[in-house]
């Protein structure tokens, strides 16, 4: 197996979390296919169906929404992570938002048809799956329970503590966006903090 398989095949046992398991992790790892974009290459547009799940081997992949003409990221996908537009991509409808690569990425891709092939066929697939998605809905939770209940500058010292390669490697006003704050504001908190 090659370098770059054997660290999907890493994240998925990692994700997966069962020993008995393990030996069914490489078919898994078969059924995904490299993929690179360049930076501001789209993952998938608003409008167009999702093609792919993916693991992000290298860069970072930007979800967003445009509200009033202004690019809000909803979320941020960091290397060694799975992203998609994921209800685009399960049931084959348009994208809500876009995903866009904010520097280059290589990723490892799969298409609906194997997806779906390794969820009725692959015990360890569909135990990654539901982990994964399970782990999603506790971050979104903890995301949406920050918004109301923390100031930006709250907000801001748990992403410190929590996310601190967010800050290193996404620029300002993705951050902020994704805070829900100003560019401007998220400056001034960083210069408070800092």
């Amino acid at each position: 197996m090659e370098a770059s398989k054997k660290i999907v095949a890493q994240h998925l046992q990692e994700i997966v979390n069962d020993d008995i398991l393990n030996n069914l992790i490489p078919e898994i790892v078969d059924h995904f296919k490299e993929l690179s974009l360049s930076r501001n290459q789209y993952f998938v547009e608003k409008g167009d169906v999702c093609s792919y799940f993916c693991f992000i081997e290298s860069g970072i992949l930007q979800h967003a929404v445009s509200v009033s003409g202004e690019e809000k990221t909803t979320y941020l996908a960091l290397k060694n992570s799975f992203t998609s537009s994921l209800k685009s991509f399960l049931q084959q409808t348009p994208s809500p938002k876009n995903i866009k690569a904010l520097s280059t990425c290589k990723l490892w891709v799969i298409t609906i048809d194997n997806f779906k092939y390794l969820m009725k066929h692959n015990k360890a697939f569909h135990q990654f799956y539901y982990n994964l998605v399970e782990h999603q809905i506790f971050l979104i939770d903890d995301y949406r329970i920050d918004l109301l209940t923390l100031t930006p500058e709250e907000r801001y010292k748990k992403l410190l503590v929590n996310e601190p390669k967010l800050l290193q490697e996404v620029p300002l006003h993705y951050l902020a966006s994704f805070l829900g704050i100003s560019t401007r504001h998220m400056s001034r908190i960083r210069k408070n903090i800092n």
